[in-house]
C-alpha cells in the first residue's frame, strides 16, 4: 500500500508567509489612522454632550484641546476641516479631513474621514 504525503511545501509556505506579511504590514500602516479617527469621534461626542454655548472659533479651540487628550496629531486636522452647519433650529458639528499615508516606494494610501454630531445648546 502506497502512502501519500500531505502538507505544504517549503515554497508554498513561503508564499503564504509573504502574503500574510504583506497584509500585516498594510495593517500596521493603516490601523493608527483609524485609531486616530476614533479619537476624533470621541472628542466630537464630548463637545456635543457638553452643551457649551460658543461660537465656531470657541468650538474649534475646545475640540482641538480635547483631541490632544485622544492622541490626535495636530497636523492631521486643520481648523478649516471643522465646520458648523445650522439647520432645523439646531447646529451640527462636522469634521472632514483626508490623511495620506506612505506605503511602499511611490504607493500611498489616501484615507478620507468624515463625521458629524448634533450639538446641544448650540449658538445660533
Amino acid at each position: 500500500m502506497k502512502s501519500r504525503q500531505s502538507g505544504i511545501t517549503l515554497i508554498g509556505f513561503l508564499i503564504v508567509l509573504l502574503v500574510l506579511g504583506f497584509f500585516a504590514f498594510m495593517g500596521m500602516k493603516l490601523v493608527p489612522a483609524y485609531i486616530e479617527f476614533f479619537g476624533v469621534k470621541k472628542a466630537m461626542s464630548q463637545i456635543a454632550t457638553s452643551g457649551s454655548n460658543q461660537d465656531l472659533d470657541g468650538i474649534r479651540r475646545d475640540l482641538m484641546f480635547k483631541m490632544g487628550f485622544q492622541y490626535v496629531d495636530d497636523a492631521t486636522i486643520q481648523p478649516k476641516d471643522i465646520t458648523l452647519d445650522r439647520a432645523n433650529n439646531g447646529a451640527r458639528l462636522n469634521v472632514s479631513y483626508e490623511k495620506q499615508i506612505h506605503f511602499l516606494y511611490n504607493i500611498d494610501f489616501l484615507l478620507h474621514f468624515d463625521n458629524s454630531v448634533q450639538l446641544r445648546n448650540a449658538p445660533m
